[in-house]
């Protein structure tokens, strides 16, 4: 017995250690993962470890870092402070989340990070740098060159100490103390093109334009690909007005990065100025991609202004006229005062607008001041233009500074969150299948009793799931299985074959058949949850394909009595409208409380209803019933960024994205940064 139990023993030990082995290989396989830029790759990695070792904070503060890369910053904050929570003496978490709450502009945030870093890490250069930086976007200047200044005592030779001081000293106005930093980092390090461009700019603010092309010249050298490098130059040209070569550098600058607003009004005024075609869409283009270069909408708020000052002035000087005239006629006692305010009258009428007395004098000083008016109203437009076009050469003087980033080259491509996508909820769930021999194992998203116990009367074939995956490349085998259960409908009518041939008939389309199968199943069994579910999501199906062939599908109604005409043109047997869709999935969800599925696809068609707070409701209780439901997480998170709520909306777009749906981080950066 003891020879038993010592061989269990050492069985645990071996597989406790194999354990251990594994987890480690998780970790290094996620920080390698990070290393080459796979940052959601990296994350399923961490969460693996995560889920056997939740009170390991390296695996949270990785995960964290990954999140920071794909510019989730909430997400990472959530993962640096589990990290801080586990290991209160964790400097880098202190960094990267000081780091974090920068980009999210919360300054004073990440000062009091970097702070308790520096209390752990007293002689870190990196952290004075970021503190410095982080003063600085509060205008604290003294500040910010004081923890530059601290940084280059640890390590005098610090090229970011020396640029991150030049970017202070330009901003606080001292150009010469930024070159003299400059000039020191290209000592260091010649071939560092961000210290020419900046130089360039320093130069720039000089008036020293010769000087300011021959850097951007050498940083476009060193860094060909560097579209603000092009930008600027192009800037330089613009100044010595080369608006041909300006104009060729603005296209390169536009070609690198085809989303610099500045670079197309740059480019439109360069056209405009040489007559050349297509100006007017460059200015387009650019109000569109930033509003402070729509110069059309200040133009006419500009115009506006001038209007009321005008009407303001009219209305003063009519006054002072009323009572200039009203002093005359009291003091008149004459009959030439009479004929003089019978002429002033002729004249207050012919300014409103009434016919001029019949007086060449008075002709000829109409006619004399019509022409002054012309003038000014020329005058005033020119000037006008004049100060369009100041505002033009000031805006086009932009700081296209960078701050220089940690790394000096960006590994590529883990940045899913830069690729555009079609921003959508995520779709309803519904009862789909594959083959028993079926390899398609990503079509397996959730487990649930409810499908399980009819996969157990099937006998496991065909394979019931639940899956909200595009399904028309399986249209084949799901024909097969309505041929299959037709012939086990001949053996025996009983509501599992009935619904199961709903099923394959809703997802072969052919939905008048599928819910009259449906409804035969619900008659014979009306207990049945999945039946109503699958009820109502073949009606949702009909409905959509009814507002999609109407060109309705954006307005939505209750009921929409249109009827809807199949392939075959069969019309189905009845109206649908979405109070049936909802009845269906209550009696889901009182049938059985905890079918999440029947939660989230209520919500679904709430949102669509617009619904919006109901929807949250039901989207809590599925999540609440499956913590790790991601398409909840993300249709949750997209509902409470239109209401406002940022916060809470990239945070459930950062668990979604957690969870795999790497949609998530381009919405995150694109509305919640």
């Amino acid at each position: 017995m003891k020879r038993i139990l010592a061989i269990l023993f050492l069985g645990l030990l071996i597989a406790q250690s194999q354990a251990q082995v594994n987890l480690n290989h998780y970790m290094t396989v996620g920080q390698t993962r990070i290393q080459i830029g796979n940052y959601t790759g990296a994350i399923e990695y961490f969460n693996i470890v995560i889920k056997f070792k939740p009170y390991l904070p390296e695996a949270y503060f990785y995960r964290g870092v990954a999140k920071h890369q794909l510019e989730d910053y909430r997400g990472a904050i959530q993962d640096y402070n589990k990290a801080l929570e586990i290991k209160p003496f964790y400097p880098r978490a202190y960094t990267n989340r000081g780091m974090a709450y920068h980009n999210l502009k919360e300054y004073d945030e990440a000062i009091s990070d970097y702070n308790k870093a520096l209390e752990f890490d007293p002689d870190n250069e990196s952290i004075y740098n970021n503190r410095g930086i982080a003063k600085l976007a509060q205008k604290n200047m003294e500040g910010a060159i004081e923890d530059y200044n601290k940084a280059l005592e640890i390590n005098p030779k610090s090229t970011y100490a020396l640029m991150n001081r030049s970017n202070a000293k330009i901003v606080q106005g001292d150009i010469n103390g930024a070159v003299r930093d400059l000039n020191q980092v290209i000592v260091i390090r010649p071939h560092y093109a961000a210290a020419y461009l900046n130089r360039g700019l320093a130069r720039f603010e000089q008036d020293d334009f010769a000087s300011a092309l021959r850097d951007y010249d050498q940083s476009i050298r060193l860094d060909p690909k560097n579209a603000l490098a092009f930008n600027n130059r192009g800037i330089v040209k613009h100044k010595l007005e080369d608006y041909a070569g300006a104009i060729m550098d603005y296209d390169m600058a536009l070609q690198l990065n085809p989303e610099m607003a500045s670079a197309y009004f740059n480019r439109a005024m360069a056209r405009e100025i040489l007559g050349r075609p297509g100006y007017t869409n460059d200015y387009k283009i650019a109000s569109q991609l930033d509003p402070k270069f729509d110069l059309e909408s200040r133009r006419l708020d500009a115009e506006q202004l001038a209007q009321n000052q005008q009407n303001q002035q009219n209305q003063n000087q009519g006054q002072n006229s009323s009572n200039a005239q009203t002093q005359q006629s009291g003091n008149s006692q004459s009959n030439s005062s009479a004929t003089s305010a019978k002429n002033n009258t002729a004249q207050q009428n012919n300014s409103s607008g009434a016919p001029p007395a019949k007086n060449t004098s008075q002709k000829n000083n109409t006619s004399s001041n019509a022409t002054d008016h012309n003038k000014q109203e020329d005058d005033k437009e020119n000037n006008e233009r004049n100060r369009n076009r100041r505002r033009r050469m000031n805006l086009i003087i932009e700081d296209s500074r960078n701050l220089p980033d940690e790394e000096e080259e960006e590994v590529d491509d883990g940045r899913i969150q830069n690729r555009n996508i079609v921003i959508d909820l995520q779709p309803i769930f519904i009862i789909s299948a594959f083959d028993k021999n079926d390899v398609d194992y990503d079509r397996f998203q959730y487990y649930n009793m409810a499908i399980e116990d009819l996969n157990e009367k099937n006998n496991y074939n065909p394979l019931l799931t639940i899956s909200n995956k595009p399904v028309a490349e399986y249209l084949d085998v799901f024909e097969n299985f309505i041929l299959y259960f037709n012939a086990r409908l001949e053996i025996q009518k009983n509501a599992h074959n009935y619904l199961n041939r709903g099923i394959f008939n809703s997802l072969t389309r052919n939905y008048n058949d599928a819910l009259a199968d449906i409804d035969q199943s619900i008659k014979m069994d009306d207990k049945s949850g999945v039946a109503y579910f699958t009820r109502a999501n073949c009606r949702f199906k009909m409905l959509h394909e009814i507002e999609t062939n109407s060109g309705s599908e954006s307005e939505f109604s209750i009921p929409i009595t249109q009827r809807f005409s199949t392939d075959d043109g069969q019309q189905p047997h009845a109206n649908i409208d979405y109070k049936e869709i909802m009845d269906d999935y209550e009696v889901t969800l009182f049938l059985n409380p905890k079918f999440f599925f029947g939660y989230y696809n209520r919500a679904y068609i709430k949102l669509r209803l617009k619904e919006y707070k109901s929807a949250i409701e039901d989207l809590n209780r599925a999540i609440e019933l499956e913590p790790e439901f991601a398409e909840a997480y993300f249709n949750r998170g997209l509902t409470k960024i239109y209401l406002d709520d940022v916060e809470g909306g990239a945070l459930d777009l950062s668990r979604a994205g957690e969870l795999g749906l790497i949609g998530a981080y381009n919405i995150i950066k694109r509305y919640c940064n």
